[in-house]
């Protein structure tokens, strides 16, 4: 088991794939139209923690060419039903890619990365950007690493942790954090941090 990994969490999401995704069915995230924006029309996205597919459908509606990913099977399975093409399953540490990808969406799932591993994950992600790509990840924030009412591991960290965690994987060219409340699969209402970060052409 990789340090980015929490195996209690994985075996939530294996055990729980068909009410957690039928829980996605309310629409696509918030932060994906400006997402999507940014991207060159058509480009190549990476969806890490696709879920049950809400946000990959939306995607493929408009346009871009997308490479669906969880690292967990049963999800994964879930995905490819909604969206009628197949989803890889694997886990973060095993993103190898290098310049492949216009756009790396993570949403509310590197929340789930151990915090000794997250920085080795960033890298990983800024590496398979193409120069001049953009990234964008949401995180619950609280200050200390824990676990909700579910078992499920979460990094729960402050904005300027973020920021230095970051700045220490890669070297973006520039980084933008922004912070407001928001729920969860768990019903409790938390700060959430989104950061979009850009890599140097």
């Amino acid at each position: 088991m990789s340090e980015s990994e929490d195996p209690a969490t994985l075996a939530f999401y294996e055990k729980e794939a068909p009410v957690y995704a039928a829980s996605g069915d309310q629409g696509a995230s918030r932060h994906l139209p400006a997402f999507l924006v940014a991207l060159p029309p058509g480009g190549r996205v990476l969806e890490l923690g696709c879920g049950g597919g809400r946000d990959s459908a939306a995607i493929i509606a408009a346009g871009f060419d997308l490479d669906p990913t969880d690292g967990c099977a049963a999800l994964a399975a879930k995905a490819e039903a909604r969206i009628g093409r197949p989803v890889r399953v694997m886990r973060f540490a095993e993103l190898d890619a290098v310049e492949a990808y216009d756009g790396v969406f993570a949403n509310a799932c590197l929340l789930h990365v151990p915090r000794a591993g997250l920085a080795d994950i960033l890298a990983r992600i800024h590496r398979a950007l193409r120069p001049g790509g953009i990234f964008v990840a949401s995180y619950k924030g609280g200050g200390e690493e824990g676990r909700d009412r579910f078992g499920r591991y979460f990094n729960f960290p402050h904005a300027d942790w973020l920021e230095r965690t970051y700045r220490t994987a890669a070297n973006w060219a520039d980084l933008a954090i922004a912070s407001g409340p928001g729920g969860g699969y768990d019903g409790v209402e938390r700060e959430w941090h989104m950061v979009t970060a850009i890599k140097g052409r």
